[in-house]
């Protein structure tokens, strides 16, 4: 699956580094890799955070992630193999499974839950945390469940299959479209023997993260459950390599350039922000939440 072949080797956008990710636990105990830390929020804005999770053991991830706040960013959960039931204090639920994705704008502020409804078996997936500008940061939350089968897939001659959860791919528009981060969230099959071309505009921040196999991008070998940050150099495009069969996520976006406070579950611009939402999580705003339909 190859884009305009007159793209000079100029075009590529190459790997600046590989990331291992960090082990962690997060919510009741949920073991998980952190690829994308806070350390970097300024190289891949408008992005904040990267988990992935992927366990077989149920004492891994039974407990899930009870009720706790959010405020100023965009989460985006997808899900490979698993079940998880979401709840909001707004009083929205929806189940989450096997191919899968949530996305929801936390804006001013809301509470939610996400619960394991399995005891037994694998639960992979990722969840995405995406800044919002300044602008919407206090916006009114929203919320949407997107099933396995509302996410837009192209599958190429040679079999490479993409699944466009945001932005657009080979012509297709993705299941969400966002202005100003304009984010592309692409989870990619590719075969062995085949090659993929993805663009991407230049100046867009932009990263993969391989969960199956082994690929190749410049030459530079990305190995299972590695991030590779892809060099803000002017290049137009990735093109990517597969040996053998493998996954990966491609993801890219519009930097804001703006100031970055985060104190936990709360993204603002700045220490007073911050302190601000801490009062209202405690004067129990965040409780009353209207969360309205994406």
């Amino acid at each position: 699956m190859n884009s305009d072949s007159s793209k000079t080797s100029a075009a590529w956008r190459t790997v600046e580094r590989l990331v291992q990710g960090v082990q962690t636990s997060d919510g009741a105990g949920v073991r998980l890799t952190r690829v994308l830390t806070q350390q970097l929020q300024r190289r891949l804005d408008p992005f904040l955070m990267l988990d992935a999770f992927r366990n077989e053991n149920p004492d891994d991830y039974i407990g899930g992630f009870p009720d706790h706040p959010h405020r100023g960013f965009e989460t985006i959960t997808y899900m490979i193999a698993g079940r998880m039931r979401h709840h909001d204090s707004a009083g929205n639920q929806g189940l989450l499974g096997p191919g899968g994705a949530q996305w929801m704008t936390t804006g001013s502020g809301l509470i939610h839950s996400e619960l394991p409804e399995q005891e037994q078996g694998l639960m992979e997936g990722f969840q995405l945390w995406l800044n919002l500008p300044a602008k919407d940061k206090m916006s009114a939350p929203n919320y949407r469940d997107i099933p396995s089968a509302a996410i837009p897939e192209v599958v190429s001659a040679d079999g490479v299959r993409v699944r466009v959860i945001a932005g657009s791919s080979q012509q297709l528009a993705g299941a969400v479209q966002r202005p100003v981060t304009e984010p592309l969230y692409l989870d990619v099959h590719m075969p062995a023997g085949s090659r993929f071309v993805q663009a991407i505009p230049a100046g867009h921040n932009a990263f993969t993260y391989t969960y199956r196999g082994q690929v190749s991008i410049g030459g530079t070998v990305v190995n299972d459950r590695q991030m590779a940050i892809l060099a803000n150099n002017g290049g137009t495009a990735v093109s990517i390599e597969a040996a053998e069969d493998a996954r990966l996520l491609i993801i890219a976006g519009q930097p804001l350039n703006e100031p970055i406070a985060q104190y936990g579950p709360f993204v603002m611009n700045n220490a007073e922000e911050i302190q601000q939402t801490l009062r209202d999580y405690q004067a129990g705003k965040f409780e009353a939440a209207v969360v309205q339909s994406l």
